[in-house]
């Protein structure tokens, strides 16, 4: 390997080589260090002695070049960088530029892998516990829409007492889609056969006295881009819109395993971005002038719509969080390694979760059961325990809250009352702060990570036949992100992990906290350091204007309403690293003495 200290050594020799042939004017790269001896036995190798490789560059390339990166260079820097560039950096691009190219497989991930516990630190439950609540549901419901509605909490104990057919249950759902998804567009492929052939399988292992659990019978959708083995999966963008897997996602299999019936694939903004795909934009059911959020655009529809019994989205920076908020659903976003990702679309390998999105908080919990524990599929998939039990008080938690952020947008009155609410069911809500950092600088790695995932996409050009080629969508990104420079991307990384230990700092003040659901600085951090997310309805608001995941655009200026609109609002918990019972057994708390949760989108409740 080289050494730094041969470099050292020889790098003066190499500058005067390089002035002299300025002094000459020489513009044919002749002024590039001389090529050392290697032959002569116990030689090092040595940086910028490889043969040149890549086209020219001039003083005047670094000179553009500079205010990409944010660096100044002088006159003399920029001249001795040209002259040696394609000795000393152009060689480390040969994989990709030759002339011995090496394509990276899909499957493969980065040597590094984030772990969200820090060195010195432990993290989740002493125990394994699940313990959901036992109420009775009472008799099946007459109407079929009240069975739609039901959370899988109920329809799970119809099923087990043969109450309710699984098939009859699917139909139930086959037929809401039929009427109500070409008002939604959250339906990119629909299951019929494949769901019916399940739901019978279930009936018949059910009468036989197999039953598998709660969700044995279930209908589900799966956002699109999750694995289903000869059923395509098209991440909602165009150019997958033909690709059809040819084994299961991980959390698939085990859906499949636990008995669930899986309906449909679900829409998701292309490629895991906002709500927009290759068929339309998913509409919210409480608002269909206004988009559903995304990028699990699909999960939040047809759930909040009654389409399905629940649904699995992912998140990366808000996936999960912002259809749920919007939509008026649940979404639990897991600890980050906590849920595989083997057979997953890869946007962020140190940021992509999977995670339950239901009409209900304990729904969340069935359903992460049943698909929590690692894969050898995904590398940062972790061992960890699930404790859950529905009984234990939340009477003394500390729930930490922000007062700045309480007091200002995004925040709403749901959510200060919702703050209220937490002292008068026992806890003790704290205040917390976090330093003032320039946090969005973390999402360097998100758009680094993300167009290495597409590079090919983005160097063969079809990155141009998605829908959205506007400034904030992916394919400008993407060609953005090649020049992001990789001393930042490190820095960045740094960045996190200091984040991550004033996080470890800031919870173990508190057993959670309580922070609007659309907070940008809490978004940012607790994605990067992996805490996971509870986001439930707690209220309603009322809206003049329709809402966007997109920039501004004063072309197309977005529906205004008077009177204004009233539309369900949610909060947002954040909990300790593996300690999700935490935050549900508080949303259900918060769930069952708000009473909001039963309300369904007018359009859609027949």
């Amino acid at each position: 390997m080289n050494t730094r200290r041969q470099f050292l050594i020889r790098a003066p020799l190499g500058v005067a080589g390089l002035a002299a042939a300025c002094r000459g004017g020489d513009k044919t790269g002749a002024g590039a260090p001389p090529a050392f001896d290697q032959k002569t036995p116990g030689t090092p190798t040595v940086f910028n002695t490889s043969p040149a490789v890549g086209p020219e560059v001039s003083p005047g390339t670094f000179a553009e070049a500079e205010k990409l990166a944010q660096v100044r260079m002088t006159d003399g820097d920029r001249a001795m960088a040209a002259a040696n560039w394609r000795t000393s950096m152009a060689a480390l691009v040969e994989r990709r530029t030759g002339p011995r190219t090496l394509a990276l497989e899909d499957t493969l991930a980065p040597a590094t892998v984030w772990n969200p516990v820090l060195p010195g630190h432990s993290a989740g439950p002493s125990q394994d516990r699940f313990a959901p609540s036992r109420m009775d549901p009472g008799p099946l419901p007459a109407k079929d829409v009240d069975i739609a509605f039901a959370p899988v909490t109920h329809l799970s104990h119809w099923i087990a007492t043969r109450q309710l057919t699984s098939e009859r249950l699917t139909n139930i759902y086959l037929a809401r889609i039929h009427r109500d998804d070409p008002k939604l567009r959250c339906i990119i492929t629909l299951l019929a056969d494949h769901a019916l052939a399940q739901a019978k399988q279930a009936d018949q292992e059910i009468a036989a006295g197999t039953y598998r659990g709660p969700l044995h019978g279930i209908p589900w959708g799966g956002k699109d881009l999750l694995d289903t083995a000869g059923i395509p999966t098209t991440y909602g963008a165009e150019p997958f819109r033909d690709r059809v897997p040819a084994t299961d996602a991980a959390v698939v299999a085990r859906l499949n395993a636990a008995g669930a019936v899986l309906i449909a694939k679900l829409s998701m903004g292309a490629l895991a971005l906002n709500d927009v795909w290759f068929g339309g934009q998913t509409m919210n059911p409480w608002l269909l002038e206004e988009g559903s959020s995304g990028s699990s655009a699909g999960p939040g529809a047809s759930t909040a719509a009654g389409l399905v019994g629940f649904s699995i989205g992912s998140e990366t920076g808000g996936s999960i969080i912002g259809p749920s908020m919007r939509c008026g659903i649940t979404g639990l976003r897991p600890t980050y390694g906590r849920v595989p990702r083997s057979g997953a679309m890869t946007l962020c390998w140190s940021l992509d979760k999977l995670g339950p999105m239901t009409r209900s908080v304990e729904d969340t919990m069935l359903v992460l059961r049943a698909i929590t524990g690692p894969d050898a599929g995904d590398v940062a998939s972790l061992p960890c325990r699930f404790d859950y039990d529905a009984g234990v008080p939340v009477k003394g938690l500390r729930v930490g809250y922000f007062e700045s952020w309480m007091k200002e947008a995004p925040a709403t009155e749901v959510d200060r009352a919702t703050l209220e609410t937490i002292g008068t069911l026992g806890m003790v809500p704290t205040p917390v702060t976090l330093p003032d950092w320039p946090y969005d600088g973390l999402n360097l790695m998100l758009f680094a990570e993300a167009a290495a995932s597409f590079e090919e996409l983005t160097l063969n050009g079809r990155a141009r036949e998605m829908k959205m080629q506007v400034p904030d969508a992916w394919p400008n990104l993407f060609r953005e992100a090649r020049f992001l420079s990789a001393v930042d991307f490190v820095q960045a990384d740094r960045l996190r992990r200091k984040v991550a230990a004033e996080m470890a700092r800031l919870m173990s003040q508190v057993d959670l906290l309580l922070v609007p659901s659309l907070r940008d600085e809490m978004l940012v951090i607790a994605n990067n350091t992996g805490h996971p997310s509870l986001t439930l309805r707690a209220g309603f608001i009322e809206i003049s204007e329709a809402r966007s995941d997109w920039a501004p655009d004063p072309a197309h200026p977005l529906p205004r309403f008077n009177p204004p609109r009233r539309v369900p609002h949610g909060v947002t918990l954040i909990g300790r690293l593996f300690d999700e019972g935490t935050i549900a057994r508080v949303g259900l708390a918060l769930e069952r003495t708000l009473h909001v949760v039963d309300e369904r989108p007018p359009l859609f409740n027949a």
